[in-house]
């Protein structure tokens, strides 16, 4: 693989903007493709089995596209696929996301922890098992909080309404009620409300309350398993390129692109065909 090949990037929706603004910041010189899966979001609401097809079909999407590494920018993806897509792809770099609940653990002051995510996420036998590990060694507690329907509040671009205030408020306050003073952001896309979920804790919370989000440790290692593949790309002789595809609307794509990154590069819809594979639109 050529070291000008870019790096796909993929989730279910927009959530995955999160993680590609912490890559494009520590590999500016590296050329992304960024996939949307919106027409299928969100996936924590799908069977697991869609899940994973819809995962394969877009890593087939990448490679035929010339991709050098995959990064898998969505946690539900990463726990009900990354496995699979491995097998597929096993020459090929492929990072996935998990909730940080060791340096959460590491973090917290009370040794509370809550961890906000989807259900097949907090329900996945990875998650669990990691749970009860660090949960063993550290002697943290982790309160599990499903979030229904804030994926959905974050893909119609409501980041700030009362509507998406109002679920944050649900989910968030008991958790600080019960002890905790860290939260995980067990998502992509809850990053993208950090405001928000701020805003919520300052009105619920006397006490400092610590956020962790995984996207910036998300690139860091991808930077280290592209070093280590001999396929990073340290020139700039050549501006690095952007683009973005989507199973939805291209132009609701180019609106997230410059509403959450200031970022307008050229965006695509994509469609299935009756076998799954991903055509260019």
């Amino acid at each position: 693989m050529s070291p000008d090949a870019p790096i796909g990037i993929f989730d279910s929706g927009v959530g995955g903007l999160s993680v590609l603004r912490h890559i494009r910041a520590q590999l500016p010189h590296e050329h992304l493709m960024y996939f949307a899966d919106s027409g299928f979001a969100p996936y924590g609401a799908k069977p697991e089995q869609l899940v994973v097809e819809r995962v394969l079909a877009i890593g087939d999407f990448f490679v035929r596209h010339g991709a050098k590494a995959i990064v898998v920018a969505c946690n539900t993806a990463t726990v009900a696929a990354i496995a699979v897509l491995r097998e597929r792809y096993p020459a090929m770099p492929i990072v996935g996301v998990e909730p940080g609940l060791k340096p959460a653990a590491a973090a917290s002051r009370s040794n509370t922890v809550g961890v906000l995510a989807t259900e097949v996420t907090l329900g996945g036998k990875k998650f669990l098992l990691l749970r009860d590990q660090i949960a063993q060694s550290t002697g943290a507690r982790f309160l599990l909080q499903h979030c229904h329907g804030l994926v959905d509040q974050i893909e119609l671009g409501e980041l700030d309404s009362d509507a998406t205030t109002s679920l944050l408020r649900r989910y968030i306050e008991p958790l600080l009620a019960q002890g905790a003073d860290t939260l995980v952001l067990g998502c992509t896309h809850y990053p993208l409300v950090q405001a928000a979920i701020e805003r919520v804790i300052a009105g619920s919370s006397s006490r400092p309350v610590t956020l962790i989000d995984t996207g910036e440790a998300v690139a860091r290692h991808l930077a280290r398993l592209l070093a280590a593949s001999g396929i990073a790309r340290t020139t700039s002789d050549v501006p690095a390129r952007l683009d973005g595809y989507t199973s939805a609307s291209a132009t609701a794509l180019s609106s997230a692109f410059s509403a959450l990154l200031g970022l307008d590069p050229p965006t695509h819809a994509v469609l299935a065909d009756p076998a799954g594979a991903m055509l260019t639109g």
